[in-house]
């Protein structure tokens, strides 16, 4: 049934994809969505039509027309210029605030919505979008598309990054607004009083990995940008070296085909699992669960939610120094940091690792009691937040 609407009383929520496309972002925008309905918040999410669209019956949804992205599927790129029901469903739904998590359609339809609406509007600032525009348009397009992004965050009432560091993507930019920190949560948390221990030797056996063999996961889009290749030159590595290790890759991505080849030429089809696309979250519980080492060489990502996801498993992760991920990390106390993202020091530190399997446990312990909140937490911060926005607009004071 469809939510009943109360008038200037609901959250608007736009970004250009929803499941059943995962990631990061989209997983956090269905948290947004799912948190604030089921604490009696009216809630509407407007993102790009898409042909396998779930039931999303706890809040309104509105989507818009799309087209495949050449190379990059399942995602799409939104078309609101050639759909009218769009712009009359921004004007229609009586928004008390709005909140745009990526800059383009979707962010054109946020800024519009609050115009019209005369409501603050937030903006999050996820991905590195300089380097996908470059990967995909001329360099005139790239441009012309930062100018837009510029000005899209600059013009905002407040401009929201999920960790300290992004700041520097943000100014690099040349992005001048105050930004706020608004850490992302992670909804596979076991709760406080869960035995993590017994969660994840219950979760190798159903995985049917043996205790001694060191397990490692990679969650996240099989793209070169992300570091995929990294960690199969060093698989390579380590296994010539003797190391009895598995392997688990969950996702999708343009370079899947590709790296599924490789494993198969270096001869590690047994010791490599390609599960594809996750979407039930209790099976990616088990596997950041079972796993005893998330590899995760990737300087493409601003602040990735598959960080946080393992650490509440107490998987710690194996991150590059110099990533925007490694910032919230402590080397040896809530994960590992190696100094390049190369094949060669990833098998080293996968080797002395291996060998130290006591400091693996306690950076587990340490990444899930200082990496991994909960959504209840971070979505009373955000509520917060978004009631002293709303006083602000209404006052007359922007930041």
């Amino acid at each position: 049934m469809p939510v009943e609407r109360v008038p200037d009383s609901v959250y608007g929520l736009f970004n250009d994809s929803f499941p059943p496309v995962l990631d990061g972002v989209t997983l956090t925008v269905q948290n947004y969505a799912g948190w604030l309905a089921a604490h009696g918040r009216h809630v509407c999410v407007i993102t790009p039509w898409h042909p396998f669209d779930p039931k999303h019956p706890d809040f309104e949804m509105h989507r818009y027309f799309s087209l495949p992205i050449y190379n990059r599927r399942p995602y799409r790129y939104g078309y609101p210029m050639v759909d009218p029901f769009i712009w009359r469903n921004c004007r229609r739904v009586p928004f008390r605030i709005v909140h745009a998590h990526c800059p383009f359609s979707s962010g054109r339809l946020a800024a519009y919505a609050a115009r019209y609406h005369d409501v603050p509007l937030v903006a999050t600032l996820h991905s590195k979008y300089h380097t996908d525009l470059k990967r995909s348009l001329p360099p005139f397009m790239v441009e012309y598309q930062m100018k837009r992004i510029r000005r899209f965050y600059n013009e905002a009432d407040a401009v929201w990054i999920p960790q300290a560091r992004v700041e520097e993507t943000v100014r690099e930019y040349g992005i001048t607004a105050p930004v706020t920190v608004v850490e992302n949560g992670s909804d596979l948390d076991a709760g406080p009083g869960a035995d993590i221990s017994a969660i994840k030797r219950e979760s190798r056996r159903r995985l049917g990995v043996s205790d001694r063999r060191l397990t490692l996961l990679f969650v996240g889009q099989h793209i070169r940008e992300k570091g995929v290749m990294v960690i199969l030159d060093a698989l390579t590595l380590v296994s010539r070296a003797g190391l009895d290790f598995e392997m688990h890759f969950a996702g999708t991505g343009y370079a899947a085909a590709e790296m599924k080849s490789r494993v198969a030429a270096a001869g590690l089809d047994r010791q490599v699992k390609f599960h594809g696309v996750v979407s039930s979250r209790d099976e990616l519980r088990r596997l950041y669960a079972a796993a005893d080492i998330f590899i995760f060489p990737s300087m493409y990502d601003n602040a990735p939610l598959v960080v946080r996801e393992a650490a509440a498993m107490a998987t710690p992760s194996l991150l590059p120094a110099g990533s925007t991920a490694s910032e919230v990390m402590t080397d040896r106390f809530n994960g590992f940091i190696v100094g390049a993202p190369d094949a060669r020091s990833y098998a080293d530190a996968l080797l002395a690792l291996d060998a130290d399997r006591e400091a693996v446990v306690r950076a587990g312990r340490g990444a899930r009691a200082t990496l991994a909140r909960t959504w209840d937490n971070v979505m009373e911060e955000v509520v917060m937040r978004y009631e002293d926005i709303i006083d602000r607009h209404h006052h007359g004071r922007k930041y």
